[in-house]
């Protein structure tokens, strides 16, 4: 009996070094593949002309929704029910488009639907999520405020019980969606604590202003949100929850596909910098022949492969209900540090052109700056995983 010959090597992808794509099963594969066309054909056209002029495009979140990508890993109620690995997936391909694209899909999905379908009560589930997944209505997530962002709860916005109503006052600030949404899902304290409302658009003394200049995000809609004795009936509340376990684990939800969206943006500029250096000639050879070239590449894709692997690994656990919020914080501090500076790094191999907006990586390395800032900035999620490590918290 002869011994059975050893499989032939097969040549890593630039972008793909470890194959992680033969970890995924086919369902996940064409659900990435469909979803990075749809960036190609559809994003990419449109995002650097919308990150210029500082205006979201809009007219993506017909299709985006025809997608099923709104809610798309809630089971029931018009939504998908995919698994979480193809959530991040999801996440990864709209963030290689541009950053304002994966915000808008995640704040949908991850700061509204869940929060409503996890803390609401099964008439506000009826009510709202079905057109949400069909982005009929649009969502938003207030928690963080003028004077406060890494610690919720000293949160100044407040409702009081009058009644049958609620009467919501303060203000909200650094909102995705602020001004395009139909509802928002408002963190107010309250006699009993933190608590949650569905805010809708149309209560007195409910207003919203955009929040313009931005050098960042700029494919995205910020905004403020002002609460000016808002009158929210008890049918509003989320009955569910109190307390900021609520709104944190809201985060969780987002910072898990902030985890996966980087790497997107990672192989974007990645890529461009990789193609740039094959053609720049420069003392009469390709960039790409310098060892100095070489090795910033290299370890380009080392940090790409190893974010990649991160990211799946983590999207397994949540699957099987066993992640932990401190493995999410790691998968958010590796991978977006991991993205900004590839961007920079990127932006520098393209030279002198990399400034421009023909070129995603200055693009990419804007976003970036706010990415590693919000839903949790770089320091707090070290400081996460350092209390698991050490047992005691030194926020």
């Amino acid at each position: 009996m002869s011994a059975q010959a050893p499989a032939a090597a097969v040549t890593p992808e630039a972008t793909d070094y470890y194959n992680v794509r033969g970890l995924m099963s086919e369902d996940e594969r064409q659900i990435q593949d469909a979803v990075a066309r749809f960036v190609d054909e559809k994003v990419l056209p449109v995002i650097p002309q919308a990150f210029e002029d500082h205006r979201f495009p809009s007219e993506l979140v017909s299709e985006i929704a025809g997608m099923g990508l709104l809610g798309c890993n809630i089971d029931g109620y018009d939504c998908a029910g995919l698994n979480n690995v193809c959530y991040g997936l999801i996440c990864q391909e709209l963030e290689r488009g541009d950053s304002g694209v994966r915000s808008f899909v995640s704040v949908q999905g991850s700061l509204c639907m869940y929060p409503i379908l996890t803390f609401g009560s099964e008439e506000q589930r009826q009510k709202w999520l079905p057109p949400m997944a069909a982005g009929e209505v649009i969502g938003c997530f207030g928690l963080t405020e003028p004077d406060g962002g890494s610690d919720p709860g000293t949160m100044k916005t407040h409702a009081k019980k009058d009644g049958g109503d609620w009467v919501l006052n303060g203000a909200k600030m650094w909102i995705t969606n602020g001004t395009v949404a139909d509802i928002a899902i408002v963190w107010a304290m309250t006699d009993d604590g933190v608590r949650g409302f569905i805010v809708e658009k149309e209560m007195p003394g409910y207003t919203t202003r955009d929040i313009l200049r931005k050098f960042s995000l700029r494919a995205s809609v910020t905004s403020e949100l002002f609460f000016d004795n808002v009158r929210v009936p008890e049918a509003n509340m989320l009955l569910n929850v109190r307390g900021l376990k609520g709104p944190l684990s809201c985060l969780t939800q987002a910072r898990y596909g902030i985890a996966w969206g980087a790497i997107g943006a990672a192989i974007a500029c990645y890529k461009e910098a990789l193609d740039y250096s094959k053609v720049r000639i420069v003392f009469k050879r390709p960039i790409a022949h310098t060892q100095t070239i070489q090795r910033r590449l290299a370890d380009m894709c080392r940090r790409i492969t190893t974010a990649q692997l991160l990211a799946l690994q983590l999207g397994r656990l949540k699957d099987e209900g066993t992640m932990h919020h401190s493995q999410v914080s790691m998968a958010k501090w590796n991978n977006v540090r991991m993205a900004l500076d590839i961007a920079r790094d990127a932006r520098d191999i393209l030279g002198a052109g990399g400034i421009s907006i023909e070129c995603s990586p200055i693009r990419h390395m804007l976003n970036m700056e706010s990415v590693i800032t919000y839903e949790g900035t770089e320091t707090i999620h070290e400081l996460i995983v350092g209390r698991e490590l050490c047992g005691k918290e030194a926020f």
